[in-house]
């Protein structure tokens, strides 16, 4: 019999939630034996092993409870996943962006990030919250209740930003390849051939944790950011408010809160924890999850700022310098690394710049098909699901061609990504605060006061930053010139 292909509800995000469930999967073995079914070529068991074995495990944690090791099974059902997750949305354009941040006004931002924490953690809780108490991924409940035009608003908003952020991961992926003198225009075509082959022929979920692996190689700029021996001083003077009126202080701005509270995401978490079958009842565990990652997010992003910092900023004598390229980038880990810093800055790049680069154009695929009714699944042909196979087929080959572009700055292309990752934002939110809020959808469970004034305070505040941004962009054209 032919095994069927899964078709996942609207608005999930095949891929992290695969990484997050397998390598979650790892540290559940330390306490209990969990079943794993056979891996076929993207069913629903390997393309999205999240939503599965969510019900195995929380089955399996309650007969956990009783014994010896329960307080450290909760601990580990608390941080394990929490942390994956955070780890995967350390892509390309987080790093490049969060250290331009510190080589350019060193530990100035700090305050900024605390205030952008915030943010992220009631913006992932209300999704979080919506998948609870309603059962429904994002882009279900957005055409329900705002139609098909509304949906099809938001599903261009999130075609559009995922396929600059696919761009940027292959912008990523030719960078690191400069790294180790090997010519972008045969590691980006083959990177994508390459992915292209792993998610059509199913093999894509046995290589997945060899990119999260390579990734993982951030994690050493907390070790690198103490080791650069920043100056005390002037790290908690980063806590003060201040701002620079000038074009590039204002594009890193936007460019910091695109590339931390991504569209994607909120669609990946809303839809993760919707088919998980988590209730309001049992909602306390996902909320503290979510506030976890958004911090240890913080502390990873933060540490890039402290790091590039105390290195490039303060060799720069305090004037601050744009980073033109990975090797300038991968200066900062030298303090912990020495010589070993482009190479295994290199590796985490490449990996979690293919990770990326592989989840969003099929997650964008999924979603935008299934809002619409088209067929999907990666087992159909092109005359089967024309829709579904041109939009993976072409955001893989549009961020390849992009990133072969001649001369083009990569780190620059990244970074401009990101901004206007940033300026599409407000628009996810919107939709997300009216859903919120609507007691028809949440019941009781709508926002608080406190809530809505952050979340809304965040929407409205990168829209005027937004149009700021565009405003300065064509002022120039009229002879207006503003200091950068």
């Amino acid at each position: 019999m032919e095994q069927k292909v899964f078709a996942p509800g609207i608005g999930m995000t095949p891929g992290i939630p695969a990484i997050t469930r397998r390598l979650g999967a790892i540290l559940g073995t330390l306490f209990a034996t969990i079943a794993e079914p056979p891996r076929h070529a993207l069913t629903r068991a390997t393309a999205y092993p999240l939503f599965d074995r969510s019900a195995q495990r929380f089955r399996q944690f309650r007969k956990w409870r009783k014994s010896r090791f329960a307080g450290l099974a909760a601990l580990l059902g608390l941080f394990g996943p929490g942390l994956i997750a955070a780890n995967a949305g350390n892509d390309a354009g987080a790093i490049a962006t969060w250290s331009s941040v510190g080589a350019q006004f060193g530990f100035e931002f700090l305050w900024i990030l605390v205030i952008i924490t915030l943010s992220l953690s009631v913006v992932q809780e209300m999704c979080a919250r919506m998948g609870a108490a309603a059962g429904q991924g994002l882009s279900d409940l957005i055409r329900e209740h705002f139609g098909v035009r509304g949906a099809a608003f938001a599903m261009l908003t999130l075609l559009v930003a995922n396929a600059l952020i696919t761009i940027s991961e292959f912008a990523g992926i030719a960078a690191a390849s400069e790294l180790f003198g090997i010519p972008k225009y045969l590691t980006v075509p083959v990177a994508a051939a390459g992915i292209w082959l792993l998610i059509t022929r199913g093999s894509y979920a046995k290589v997945e944790k060899v990119f999260l692996a390579m990734s993982l190689a951030f994690l050493t700029y907390p070790i690198a950011a103490v080791l650069a021996h920043p100056n005390l001083g002037a790290l908690a003077h980063g806590f003060v408010p201040s701002v620079h009126i000038t074009v590039t202080f204002l594009q890193l701005l936007v460019g910091t809160v695109g590339t931390t509270i991504t569209p994607y995401m909120q669609l990946y978490i809303q839809s993760s924890v919707a088919e998980k079958g988590v209730d309001m009842a049992h909602y306390k565990a996902e909320r503290n999850e979510t506030y976890f990652g958004s911090v240890f997010a913080a502390i990873v992003v933060g540490s890039i700022v402290v790091a590039t910092g105390a290195t490039l900023f303060a060799a720069s004598g305090g004037r601050g310098v744009p980073i033109g390229d990975a090797e300038q980038a991968a200066l900062a880990l030298q303090p912990f690394l020495g010589q070993y810093a482009p190479l295994l800055f290199g590796i985490g790049l490449i990996g979690a710049s293919l990770l990326a680069a592989a989840v969003l154009p099929l997650a964008t695929a999924y979603a935008v098909c299934e809002s619409f009714g088209f067929e999907r699944g990666v087992s159909h042909s092109f005359r089967e699901a024309p829709v579904f196979q041109g939009l993976f087929t072409g955001m893989l080959a549009f961020g390849a061609l992009v990133a072969l572009i001649p001369g083009l700055p990569l780190i620059s292309l990244i970074l401009v990504s990101q901004i206007v990752n940033g300026m599409l934002l407000p628009i996810l939110l919107v939709f997300i605060l009216k859903l919120v809020n609507n007691r028809e959808v949440m019941g009781r469970y709508v926002n608080t006061k406190g809530q809505n004034i952050v979340a809304w305070g965040t929407t409205v505040i990168l829209g005027v930053l937004s149009t700021v941004m565009i405003v300065t962009t064509i002022l120039p054209v009229f002879g207006v010139r503003l200091p950068h």
